[in-house]
Parts: structure tokens; C-alpha cells; sequence
């Protein structure tokens, strides 16, 4: 007579796999909310929407993981995206971590920014572009006071158009200052800065002030 199996012990229990696509339970760390994203997720959706490289203390108190986990979640990223030879890269640089386009691809890149993007600038553009060209060089804080709104994103736009360029960094603050560039007065039909037309007057005068205030309440 044959033997009747027993139950199988936890151990050994088959892991089920994940949804289509999806990370299977192996894959989901303690400290994840049941139904939430992973690690893995989480970590690239915050690298998404950053302007400047982030430092993994930050994220790991975001996350509220343990800053090690977050670490090495963040070196195995950069590893698999450089394993699979993706058009951009995971890089810790100034302290912090932020993509970046893979340096290969950057004649692509400028192509398509330069050449696939015939398009007209959108109004925030132009008035981020004057200001730029008025108060050159000046500090994205400072564009951001003269405009009243956020600039981070325009100014990252007109940087990839050619437009606008770094000029270094602030002395006291070290803050990075922007400048325009020969493109832009070639698109200009300008010799140079000094034929702009008289605009300077019309913007506001205690840009200083206004960008103290602005560093006060972000510091």
C-alpha cells in the first residue's frame, strides 16, 4: 500500500508568482505597504520628479527605510540600467543621487532638441529667457523671485534648447548662475548682449530682498 503524502512543510511551499510584469512577493521588503509600490518603484518615481541630485538620507527618511537599504537599493539600480545599456543612467554625484542621459546618447539628444523641437517657446519660457538675459548671471533663486513661481523646470528646458548655459557659481551663496549663450543671439539676429532692447527698467529692482526671503523660508 502506498504512502499518503503529508503536507508540505512552510519552507518548501512553492512561492506563487507575481502579476504579469509585476514583482512577485520576494520581491516586496518588510516595510512595504500591503498594495504599494516596492522599493524599487518608490525610488524611481521620487528620481522622476527631482531637479537636482538627491542625497539618500532623504529618501530613506521619505521612504522611512533604513538609509543602508536605500543605498544599496540605489547601487543596484544604476548597476542593472548599466547591465542593460539603457539611454540613461542612475549617478551619485554632489552627495546626492539623480538620472542622467547616458553620454553616448547625447548627439541624439541634442538633435532632437535642437532640430525635433522647431517649436515656438511657451510664454513662462520667454519671460524666464528675459529675465536670464537681463539680469545674467543670475541664480535660478533669483529668476524664480522675479517671475514669482518656480523656474526649475523652464530653466532646465531652455538649458537642453541651447539657450541658456552655466555660468559657475555663486560666491557667497554658491548657488549656480545662468547665462545666455551665442545660440541665443544667433537666434536673435544679435551681435550682442548690448543690443537688447531697453527692458531692464521694467523689472523689479529689490530682486535681493525678495530672493533673501525665498532662501529663508526654503532653508
Amino acid at each position: 500500500m502506498s504512502e499518503i503524502p503529508g503536507p508540505v512543510p512552510d519552507d518548501e511551499q512553492p512561492v506563487p508568482p507575481g502579476p504579469a510584469g509585476g514583482p512577485g512577493p520576494q520581491d516586496v521588503a518588510p516595510g512595504d505597504a500591503p498594495g504599494g509600490p516596492g522599493l524599487r518603484a518608490s525610488l524611481e518615481a521620487i528620481l522622476l520628479v527631482v531637479d537636482e541630485p538627491v542625497p539618500e538620507v532623504v529618501i530613506a527618511q521619505v521612504l522611512e527605510r533604513p538609509r543602508g537599504e536605500v543605498t544599496a537599493a540605489l547601487r543596484e539600480l544604476a548597476a542593472s540600467y548599466d547591465a542593460e545599456g539603457r539611454g540613461f543612467d542612475l549617478r551619485e554625484v554632489a552627495g546626492g543621487w539623480r538620472f542622467y542621459t547616458r553620454a553616448d546618447c547625447a548627439p541624439v539628444v541634442e538633435r532632437f532638441v535642437r532640430d525635433g523641437q522647431e517649436v515656438r517657446l511657451t510664454q513662462a519660457a520667454l519671460e524666464t529667457l528675459a529675465v536670464v538675459a537681463y539680469r545674467q548671471p543670475v541664480s535660478r533663486a533669483r529668476v524664480s523671485a522675479v517671475r514669482g513661481v518656480n523656474c526649475d523646470g523652464v530653466l532646465r528646458t531652455l538649458t537642453l534648447r541651447g539657450l541658456v548655459e552655466e555660468a559657475g557659481t555663486d560666491a557667497e551663496t554658491g548657488a549656480i548662475l545662468y547665462r545666455t549663450t551665442g545660440y541665443f543671439l544667433e537666434r536673435l539676429g544679435l551681435a550682442g548682449l548690448g543690443e537688447l532692447p531697453e527692458l531692464a527698467p521694467f523689472l523689479p529692482e529689490h530682486v535681493e530682498d525678495v530672493e533673501d526671503t525665498v532662501d529663508e523660508r526654503h532653508g
